[in-house]
Parts: C-alpha cells; sequence; structure tokens
C-alpha cells in the first residue's frame, strides 16, 4: 500500500470540514442580511418539521432586510412563529403575504457573542482536522510496522500529511477572518 493512498482518502473528508464550517459560518450574523440567516430555521406546520427555505421564497430587500413569501399564505403564521423561537435578535413582521425581518443594528456586547461563537465554531473544525490527521498518521504507522510503508516514504507522508493539514487549517482562520470583518462593520 502507497501512503498517498491514505492521504488522499482522508483529503475529502477534510474538504468536508471545510464545506461545513463554510456553511456554519454563512449563519453567523454579521452587520448585513443574508438569507442563510434564516433558510435552515426549521418550521413546523400541518405535522412536517422542515427548513424555511422548502416553506417559501428567501430574498434579500435592502443590506438589513429578510423578505419571506411563503408557498402559500397559510404558512406564515408558522414561519413567523419559527423566526421568533430562533433567536438571534430576529423580528419578524407579517405584511400582507410576506413576513419582513429586520436585522437590528448589532450591539458591542452582541458582537463579542457572534465572535465567541465564530471561534468555537472554528476550533471545532480544527479539531476534527486534527483528528483525520491523527487517524491517517497513526495508519501510516501500523503500516510501516507491517513492512508494507518503507521508512523513507513515512517520513515523507508525515510531510505532506503535515502539509495538508496547514492548508485546511490557513482555510479555517481565513474563513474565520473575513466572518470577523463582516460582524465588526
Amino acid at each position: 500500500m502507497e501512503y498517498k493512498e491514505i492521504i488522499d482518502r482522508i483529503k475529502p473528508e477534510l474538504d468536508k470540514v471545510i464545506n461545513f464550517l463554510e456553511r456554519e459560518v454563512a449563519k453567523i450574523r454579521s452587520g448585513r442580511a443574508s438569507a442563510s440567516l434564516v433558510e435552515d430555521v426549521p418550521v413546523e406546520c400541518f405535522g412536517q418539521k422542515l427548513p424555511l427555505k422548502q416553506w417559501g421564497v428567501i430574498t434579500l430587500s435592502g443590506p438589513r432586510q429578510i423578505l419571506i413569501q411563503p408557498w402559500d399564505k397559510s404558512y406564515l403564521e408558522s414561519i413567523e412563529k419559527a423566526i421568533r423561537q430562533f433567536g438571534g435578535g430576529l423580528s419578524p413582521v407579517v405584511d400582507k403575504d410576506v413576513i419582513r425581518v429586520n436585522l437590528p443594528p448589532l450591539t458591542e456586547e452582541f458582537r463579542k457573542e457572534l465572535l465567541r461563537v465564530l471561534s468555537e465554531k472554528q476550533e471545532e473544525a480544527r479539531k476534527t482536522v486534527r483528528k483525520w490527521r491523527e487517524e491517517a498518521w497513526d495508519e501510516i504507522q501500523e503500516k510501516f510496522k507491517e513492512g508494507e510503508i518503507r521508512e523513507d516514504d513515512k517520513f515523507r507522508a508525515k510531510d505532506e500529511l503535515q502539509d495538508l493539514v496547514d492548508d485546511r487549517s490557513q482555510k479555517i482562520a481565513q474563513i474565520g477572518e473575513k466572518k470577523k470583518k463582516e460582524i465588526m462593520e
């Protein structure tokens, strides 16, 4: 077995970590409106619990307003209730057959809380990347002990593995910095 096979096997898993982090960070509120703030809010309607994006169209109506147009007017009350319960300082208002969600300006205290949440999400991603690195390294060590990987390949694998982890760690930091700027604007 080649050590490259082991490394190639964890690359998609590390990419999943980055993609998951990007989706989670998009849900963190900043000073600007974004459909990702509400699209995954669970809405219970007629005994079904589905993400908001499956109950209607979500658009932006300016830098601080989200507009939700349900597929059916009968969903209005359930959607409004779900957004209120979701929290995050969002206050939906029913306006005829649409729901307007105005984003209040961020307070300094709320910004600090958002930065703390962002930091936690980044740390979770880093831990997951480290876990995958450890699993791959353990497998490489095992294959070396079994004689399937030569000693110089083992050290080459360690270097490649570390480069891969460093790259993903840099991406995690970049995602965090970008969101931090949005929050502080």
